[in-house]
């Protein structure tokens, strides 16, 4: 089983659209699915809500924020199950690269860490966040070339 998911999209917009529509909350939300309470800082915790549900918590803890390069954050993959404490668990660690690139730019999303997801769920986990991914990874493209 792999221990990580990574996708590289070339996006025709340049670095600093895509910086923004990351690390900018309120544009991270747009794009991606969920009301962020607070900015984005590093060492910060990230809460919200999933759009698309009351039910699905938003939370992570900014990791690394080097502007017009990198961001990262952990959270807990797939923890979309009200009756458990994911906090108890380890999290993933979400990045994202940007490189600039004759077209635009070159956004490499990768999430690591699914060798610290609990057995029982590890398997869920890589395979929804794979697919989830890709979701994403065409919703950022849209958002920024739109």
């Amino acid at each position: 089983m792999s221990n990580e998911i990574k996708k590289t999209i070339e996006l025709e917009a340049p670095v600093d659209r895509v910086w923004r529509a990351l690390t900018d909350a309120k544009e991270f939300g747009s794009w991606f699915g969920v009301t962020i309470d607070q900015p984005f800082a590093a060492g910060a915790e990230s809460t919200g809500r999933f759009n698309h549900s009351d039910d699905f918590r938003w939370t992570a803890k900014v990791d690394r924020i080097e502007p017009q390069s990198f961001f990262s954050y952990f959270w807990h993959p797939y923890a979309v199950k009200p009756d458990i404490d994911y906090a108890a668990e380890e999290p993933t660690l979400v990045a994202f690269a940007l490189e600039p690139i004759a077209s635009g730019t070159q956004l490499t999303i990768t999430e690591s860490g699914f060798d610290r997801v609990p057995a029982y769920r590890r398997e869920e986990a890589l395979a929804m966040n794979t697919r989830g991914w890709g979701i994403q990874a065409d919703r950022i493209k849209a958002y920024v070339e739109g």
